[in-house]
């Protein structure tokens, strides 16, 4: 199982989450690549650490959104999101290459992620993006984007949350709802070994989902992150769990 994390989203003077420690835990990272959050320096910055480390790096790609930090949807013309999409990509593997590693993977961000579990158009445009680099595509299960991901040669990678609410649908609780994200260190564990073990986990409504995921997703931005994460992995490891990234460092 891969245990991946949001990272480097911090811009300029502003910092968010722990990148190093978060690096020692996590086996893959999905870097920001400065349109959601980050910038050049800090893009180099977490390459380089994560290179450092063999944590496989990812493109973390978004709406050109900095103000609202890639969570709210963008209508944005087909051609332009995968224009901006490769661009993304293309600026973080500058970074990763620098520091002897590569992008490995993409992993679409906040509100983008969410659309193209349904929005058959800008789903095509991402992966119409990611294809040329030969990577494999991070996505939810079930999702429009891992379809079409398949049908373009891209090697779908289904994700779940360890620290999210489930519909019974398998999509996400939107973050504007209570309860969407869980802060509860032992249900975050719990839910991580039963996602990684058998495949499911609980929706709100009690309904048992199938994720079957190869990567779980800890969230690098949230109150005490570090902490949460190594617990995930201690649990993990704990229930016989091998850690490794899904993609080559």
């Amino acid at each position: 199982m891969d245990l991946n994390s949001d990272l480097g989203e911090g811009f300029g003077r502003w910092s968010l989450g722990d990148d190093d420690a978060l690096l020692g835990i996590v086996t893959s990272a999905n870097v920001a690549c400065g349109f959601h959050g980050g910038d050049p320096s800090i893009m180099r910055r977490v390459c380089a650490a994560a290179a450092a480390r063999g944590v496989a790096i990812g493109a973390q790609v978004g709406y050109p959104d900095l103000a609202g930090f890639g969570r709210r949807f963008i209508d944005m013309d087909p051609g332009e999101l995968t224009d901006a999409v490769t661009y993304q990509i293309g600026a973080l593997d500058a970074f990763a290459r620098q520091a002897g590693s590569r992008v490995a993977y993409v992993k679409p961000h906040g509100a983008l992620y969410n659309a193209i579990v349904h929005h058959e158009v800008q789903a095509a445009a991402v992966v119409d993006a990611v294809r040329p680099w030969a990577v494999p595509v991070l996505g939810l299960p079930g999702s429009a984007v891992l379809r079409l991901a398949v049908d373009a040669g891209v090697h779908p990678v289904a994700e779940a949350f360890a620290d999210r609410a489930y519909r019974a649908d398998g999509s996400l609780v939107s973050r504007s709802e209570p309860g969407a994200v869980i802060h509860d260190r032992d249900m975050v564990c719990a839910r991580s070994v039963r996602m990684a073990v058998d495949g499911t986990v609980v929706a709100v409504d009690g309904t048992e989902v199938a994720v079957g995921p190869a990567s779980l997703c800890v969230h690098g931005d949230t109150p005490g992150a570090v902490e949460l994460a190594r617990a995930v992995r201690a649990a993990l490891e704990s229930a016989g769990v091998a850690l490794s990234p899904f993609a080559r460092p």
